[in-house]
């Protein structure tokens, strides 16, 4: 057409429009286009084109005067930035809005009137032509409006719209990446509101936003409006889904955790102020903004949109609470665009930072990647403040909103009390490759202004600032370098939070996955307490001791009616994320290998535990899982697993039984597993024993009849073989993996296994630590080494130097 409209409906316009209608109606066109009819459900709307916002500049007469008011602008000048692009928005504002243009937008507005009826409810937002380039993000550099309703109240947001395409922040963005300000024009999307005020929505990801892991979908929620999840008010549910399985069919949801959702956004009666923040109910707080269901949904839909731009994508959703949206109401996807940040990362090379010491912690909360900073630290509270702060600080605030993006390129890192990882903050620090931790509540208070600290997200997802500068190192590796090895190198992986980052460093699976750490540090309660907790709960009227431990049960399960349940789903979840990371190749989870001290030091575990002289020799690993008196609690283990395996698809989990005595010990576990759903051979399931006492070794070829492997733990087969305990310092002398009588068992056991066909591998300290003894595992002919990730890289090095010297292909 000739004369280029004012005016483009969704369904009119499609990705190769960005120069009209700008990234983000240009996406909408598209998924309105092409993805509604594979179930993914999008708004409809109007695009007010690009060519709409130049015909407001010729007709009003005022691209002179905006010329004119940046002309010789130091974007690093911030008090100069400001009054500039003050000047250039009242310009805008002050103009004479084009009444062929207006009368444009009313009657598109009387169109969407006649499908959702009278003052029709609309989100009015910017839609830039430059935005959202792989290399560029724009987003939140203009403004949005929300619930506006009636046509004057929409051309008075229109041109407000239009203002904002000069925020400062966009002003200084442009400048700062080479953008002209006329080379940059601003359309507006015109969308049907979804109820999401008496529901949910929030922001997903098709890949982790920290490590760039691509095989999960990251999705964050909150209640209400989503502007709350994106700007950072609030701290949502966090919800992990995983790729693969769930396209088989699989219900994958990986990980769960719930956010405190402070406040939420929603509809008031004041045209003047349509939207408000209020304080969510407790019950809100305590309880997740999706369902299973929905999270998979969601997923897929994530999923069908990722396959259709070929890209890892940044999705915004929002859930119809109250019906009022035609359609089938429920879920909607109300932007999409790509990812701007691991989409450019070279994938060759693998940067970790290391913390070499530690101090004092000041605050704690979400890790934005996985880097340090450190610097003196600027503590501002309001945005008119932001002069003050200088290049090279660190930013501590409460929440950063996009006003705060010409300071937060010069920080050194960023701190704010409030925020989820995919917050505006979160996504502009990620973008400047600028270490953050968001969600910390108090870190304001907590740390003084002028004070040196440290930032670190170097330790999985949650980030520290530590008192004082910190020494750090930063380790480069060049992945095209790593040669493959006979000898499977794996890695010991306890911490869920780091699988997706260390699953990017070279290996051949996870050799020794504990679930020590998932139930120390996520659950922390002992499981035979919550499978008693009514029991306790009638106790508790009469024995403070048990009441505190109700309380602290209730304090951590407080979504959980059923307690147990609580211990199962964490596991499953913590379990899950590892296997997931290094998906498709084997997982080795062991079993828990709590001793009874231990054990007692979890809530409610006094209660249950005895008092042992020498528990390293005591109540621990196989022997536990058939006594009647912790039964039960393996059995919840049992079906955490079950659940990853076969809810999960996650078959690559197999399963280690640790500290198995006597063959009769294994037949017995393997008997009550079993028992629980866990039959070995079904599905794939394969189930190792640790060989790590003598008898593992002495009666190598009788083991070999009840289980599929062997892997060796050098910790304690060297403990027990020179009779020492290795945790007192008296004796710590003699204790030594390379002592000649560990090395013989170890010797023996390879061959044992090599003569029974079963495999054999080694999940100890010992080659990580020591290379002669990586050296001589290889001599022996084991199958695989499970090592420490800060040690897997050079001990793949020494295996394959020593492979060739031995003539091993």
């Amino acid at each position: 057409m000739s004369e280029k409209p004012f005016i483009l409906w969704f369904d009119q316009i499609g990705i190769e429009d960005v120069p009209l209608v700008g990234g983000k109606n240009a996406s909408l066109g598209e998924m309105y286009q092409h993805l509604t009819s594979k179930g993914v459900q999008v708004p409809n709307g109007f695009a007010i084109t690009a060519e709409a916002y130049k015909h407001l500049l010729k007709e009003a007469g005022v691209e002179a005067a905006i010329r004119d008011a940046l002309d010789g602008l130091d974007t690093h000048n911030i008090q100069d930035l400001k009054k500039r692009g003050k000047k250039v928005r009242d310009i805008i504002l002050k103009a004479d809005f084009p009444s062929d243009l207006e009368e444009a937008i009313l009657d598109a507005y009387k169109k969407m009137e006649e499908i959702y009826g009278k003052d029709v409810d609309v989100a009015v937002r910017s839609s830039a032509t430059a935005e959202d380039l792989p290399d560029a993000s724009f987003a939140g550099q203009q403004e949005t409006y929300l619930n506006i309703r009636g046509g004057d109240s929409l051309i008075k947001a229109c041109q407000k719209c239009f203002a904002s395409l000069f925020t400062d922040r966009a002003i200084s963005y442009r400048q700062d990446k080479g953008f002209g300000h006329f080379d940059v024009y601003l359309s507006i999307a015109v969308q049907k509101m979804i109820r999401s005020d008496s529901a949910s929505s929030g922001v997903m990801f098709t890949m982790d936003t920290e490590s760039g892991f691509d095989k999960v979908v990251f999705i964050t929620g909150a209640w209400g409006l989503g502007e709350n999840v994106v700007q950072g008010v609030v701290n949502p549910d966090e919800f992990y889904v995983f790729k693969p399985t769930l396209k088989e069919g699989f219900r994958p949801v990986i990980s769960k955790k719930l956010g405190p959702k402070q406040k939420k956004m929603v509809y008031t009666d004041n045209p003047k102020s349509p939207v408000k923040n209020k304080a969510t109910t407790k019950k809100e707080r305590n309880t997740y903004v999706l369902s299973d269901d929905e999270i998979l949904t969601l997923a897929k839909w994530a999923c069908i949109i990722e396959e259709h731009y070929k890209k890892p994508m940044d999705i915004e959703w929002a859930k119809d609470g109250d019906g009022e949206t035609v359609g089938t109401g429920g879920l909607f996807i109300v932007q999409a665009r790509p990812e701007t940040v691991h989409s450019q990362k070279d994938s060759q090379s693998f940067e970790t930072y290391v913390l070499k010491e530690t101090g004092n912690v000041l605050a704690t909360g979400n890790a934005v990647g996985s880097k340090i900073g450190q610097g003196k630290a600027k503590v501002i509270n309001d945005v008119k403040d932001i002069t003050k702060f200088k290049k090279g600080e660190v930013l501590v605030t409460d929440m950063t909103d996009p006003d705060w993006e010409p300071i937060m390129k010069i920080a050194s890192a960023i701190v704010t009390n409030r925020g989820g990882r995919t917050c505006h903050a979160a996504i502009v620090s990620r973008e400047l490759g600028i270490p953050c931790i968001v969600g910390t509540e108090d870190g304001t208070e907590k740390i003084k202004d002028g004070q040196n600290v440290t930032v670190s997200c170097a330790d999985g997802e949650e980030g520290k600032v530590y008192e004082g500068l910190l020494d750090f190192e930063v380790q480069r590796l060049d992945l095209k370098d790593i040669p493959k090895t006979k000898t499977k190198i794996m890695m010991n992986v306890g911490i869920p939070e780091q699988a997706f980052t260390q699953c990017q460093i070279p290996n051949d699976g996870v050799g020794l996955a504990r679930l020590e750490f998932i139930i120390n540090s996520h659950i922390g309660i002992h499981p035979l307490a919550l499978l008693n907790y009514d029991e306790l709960k009638k106790k508790a009227r009469r024995d403070k001791q048990i009441k505190e431990i109700v309380k602290a049960i209730d304090e951590k399960t407080p979504h959980y009616e059923d307690k147990a349940e609580f211990f199962v789903d964490t596991l499953a979840q913590g379990v899950a994320r590892i296997a997931a990371g290094f998906y498709p190749n084997d997982v080795i989870v062991r079993l828990s290998d709590f001793k009874s001290n231990e054990y007692a030091n979890l809530i409610g575990g006094q209660i249950y535990e005895p008092e042992e002289h020498n528990p390293m020799i005591g109540w621990r690993g196989a022997s536990r899982y058939y006594s009647p008196n912790f039964e039960p609690a393996f059995a919840l283990e049992c079906q955490a697993l079950k659940r990853v395996r076969d809810e999960m698809g996650l078959s690559n989990v197999k399963v280690m039984i640790p500290f198995c005595r006597t063959v009769e010990e294994g037949k017995k576990v393997i008997g009550v597993m079993e028992k629980y759903g866990l039959k070995q051979g079904e599905n794939g399931l394969e189930v190792y024993v640790m060989c790590e006492i003598p008898s593992n070794v002495v009666l190598a070829d009788e083991f070999a009849k009840v289980f599929d492997g062997f892997s060796i733990g050098s910790n304690d087969l060297t403990q027990l073989t020179l009779g020492l305990d290795r945790d007192s310092e008296l004796v710590s002398h003699i204790y030594d993996e390379r002592n000649e009588a560990v090395k013989r068992l170890v010797r023996q056991v390879i061959d044992v296994a090599k003569k029974t066909k079963r495999k054999i591998g080694i999940c100890g300290q010992a080659p990580s630590d020591f290379p002669d003894f990586a050296e001589f595992l290889v001599e022996c002919g084991i199958d695989s080494m499970s090592l420490t990730p800060d040690t897997a890289v050079k001990t793949r090095l020494l295996v394959a130097e020593k492979e060739k010297a031995l003539g091993i292909k």
